[in-house]
C-alpha cells in the first residue's frame, strides 16, 4: 500500500511539472534569451521528479560505502531540518522508530543543537505559518541549486550576457516554482533504495558499463555489484 502511494505521489508531480513549471521555466528562458531550450528544461523538471531531501550532492568519485554515509547524513539533517528537530514526528514520516533515528544520528555524528534551538524559538505547531515558511525555503533553496547546476552544464553554449541575465532570475523563479512543489514524504527505505539506484547508475555510465572497473571503483565485490544490478534493474 505504501510503495502505490509513493508512485502515486511521484505521477502527481509529474503532472504538476508539465503543467505548471514548465511553463515557468519555458517563459523565463523566452524572457531572457528570446528562444527556449526544451533539453534544458527537460533537465530541470528531471530532477525536481526526486524529492527536495532526495536531491544531495555526493562527489561521484567516493566509494560506495563513504558514499551512502554520507547520503544518510545529509538526508537525515535535511528531514530533521523541516520538522524542525521533532524526532516523533520525523520518526513517523520516515517509518522507522526513534530509537533507530536516535541511533543513526549518534553514528553519523550530526549535532542536533541548532535544530532544537530554531525549534524553541519558533515554538510551532504542526499547522502553524512557521512550519509553512520553513519548507517553502527548503523547497526554494533546493530549486534554486537545481537551476544553477543545470545551468552550469550549458555555460559554454549560452553566451555568457545571456546568462547572466538568467542567473538573475533564479531567485524570483525558484520561488514561483516552489508554490507549485509539495514536501514529498519518504521513508527512510525508500531514500536509502533510490539513492543506491542513482549512484551506481551514475557510476557505471561513468565506467562506460564495465563492471569489474566500476566494482573496483565503487571498492566492492563484483558479485556485490552484480546483486545490486539485478535488484534496481539497472541491466
Amino acid at each position: 500500500m505504501g510503495e502505490n502511494n509513493y508512485h502515486e505521489k511521484k505521477k502527481d508531480l509529474e503532472e504538476t511539472l508539465k503543467e505548471k513549471v514548465s511553463p515557468l521555466l519555458e517563459e523565463s528562458m523566452s524572457r531572457n534569451w528570446g528562444i527556449t531550450i526544451p533539453k534544458i528544461e527537460s533537465d530541470i523538471t528531471d530532477k525536481l521528479k526526486n524529492p527536495q531531501s532526495m536531491q544531495i550532492y555526493i562527489p561521484s568519485n567516493l566509494s560506495f560505502s563513504t558514499a551512502k554515509k554520507r547520503f544518510k547524513k545529509e538526508f537525515l539533517k535535511k528531514e530533521l531540518r523541516f520538522h524542525l528537530g521533532n524526532i516523533s514526528q520525523l520518526a513517523r514520516s520516515l517509518k522507522i522508530n526513534r530509537r533507530s533515528i536516535h541511533r543513526v544520528i549518534n553514528s553519523l555524528d550530526i549535532g542536533l543543537e541548532d535544530i532544537h534551538n530554531k525549534s524553541e524559538t519558533y515554538n510551532k505547531d504542526k499547522n502553524s505559518k512557521i512550519e509553512e515558511t520553513v519548507h517553502e525555503k527548503e523547497i526554494k533553496k533546493g530549486v534554486d541549486k537545481t537551476i544553477r547546476s543545470t545551468l552550469e552544464n550549458y555555460k559554454n553554449i549560452i553566451q555568457p550576457q545571456k546568462m547572466e541575465k538568467m542567473y538573475a532570475d533564479i531567485p524570483g523563479l525558484s520561488r514561483n516554482i516552489a508554490k507549485f512543489l509539495p514536501h514529498q514524504e519518504i521513508t527512510w527505505k525508500e531514500a536509502e533504495r533510490d539513492f543506491e539506484r542513482q549512484f551506481l547508475s551514475k557510476t557505471l555510465i561513468d565506467n562506460k558499463g564495465e563492471i569489474n572497473k566500476t566494482a573496483k571503483r565503487l571498492k566492492i565485490r563484483v558479485e556485490t555489484l552484480y546483486r545490486k544490478i539485478k535488484r534496481y534493474g539497472l541491466k
